[in-house]
């Protein structure tokens, strides 16, 4: 790995945080919310999309392990109200189903 891809990937992770439904959404009203699959690392996927990995990013969208948030994704985190690991690789707001409520 190259060191500046070291040094984004330790940027992202220390970027990663846990956050709530109510906080997410407005980026899922802005159309930036992308969902992960809970066996991929969110890292990893957030530091393909900021290097522009098409190949990998491809892979994933093709097998639905990374999508954009749908409506329906957003009515039913509405009603569940779960919390999310959540970092950013800009445009785009990258989460990943982390459990109940923070305030559960």
């Amino acid at each position: 790995m190259q060191e500046s891809e070291e040094l984004l990937r330790h940027k992202l992770n220390s970027e990663t945080g846990r956050i709530a439904w109510k906080e997410l959404e407005r980026h899922f009203a802005r159309g930036a919310v992308v969902k992960v699959a809970r066996g991929l690392d969110l890292v990893d996927v957030a530091l393909k999309m900021a290097g522009d990995d098409q190949a990998a990013v491809g892979k994933w969208l093709a097998e639905g392990q990374v999508a954009r948030a749908s409506t329906e994704d957003a009515r039913d985190w509405n009603a569940r109200q779960p919390t999310f690991w959540a970092v950013v690789a800009a445009p785009w707001v990258l989460v990943q189903e982390a459990g109940p409520p923070l305030d559960a």
